[in-house]
């Protein structure tokens, strides 16, 4: 099964730069500090200018009222669109000329999924206990920058069917199910 960035590498260049791109998916905590973030535009080359964005957006969005459903604006030539649950902030950057729908459906893509992954409790602790399924789930969502899938469902059905492969090789483990498999082994060694 291909994904849409392998389909759009085999399509000339002319094509690939008008599918719509994502600039970079941000979680944040309510106080503007990270939790979850991946860039895929080299806007924001070092590090200092990818946390000065990011406090640049949570300030100028924190007084807004993104719970109910999702807002948007324009910032530094950058539509990004953002939404709120408890002490997290969701907010997906995609550049002036994208389509609002099309970054709104990625951003809801992303929350239902965190959803589904926290099983409804949606709140900076419980995302950070699960930190590799959110970041399982920004690499099921978006590849170098091209969306790969927006339903909120498959996307957290992708990521608990990586974590449940203990049997996959450890290149391709996240860090936490790393060691469940090193111990695992060291467990199996030891009672032989």
């Amino acid at each position: 099964m291909s994904s849409w960035f392998q389909i759009l590498e085999t399509l000339s260049p002319l094509a690939v730069g008008l599918c719509p791109t994502i600039k970079n998916i941000l979680l944040l905590d309510s106080e503007g500090k990270r939790v979850a973030v991946k860039y895929y535009s080299d806007d924001w080359p070092t590090n200092n200018s990818k946390l000065a964005f990011e406090k640049f957006v949570f300030t100028k969005t924190a007084k807004t009222n993104a719970r109910a459903e999702a807002d948007i604006t324009l910032l530094e030539n950058n539509i990004i669109i953002y939404k709120f649950i408890q002490d997290l902030h969701f907010f997906v950057t995609g550049g002036d000329d994208e389509n609002e729908l099309i970054l709104a459906s990625v951003l809801q893509g992303f929350f239902d999924a965190v959803t589904l992954l926290l099983r409804n409790n949606v709140e900076k602790r419980e995302a950070l206990e699960n930190l590799d399924l959110i970041l399982l789930c920004l690499d099921e969502i978006v590849d170098g920058g091209m969306i790969l899938e927006t339903n909120g469902s498959l996307i957290a059905e992708k990521v608990t069917s990586h974590s449940m492969d203990a049997d996959a090789p450890l290149s391709e483990q996240t860090l936490t199910q790393a060691w469940a498999t090193a111990r695992e082994h060291l467990t199996r060694t030891l009672l032989k």
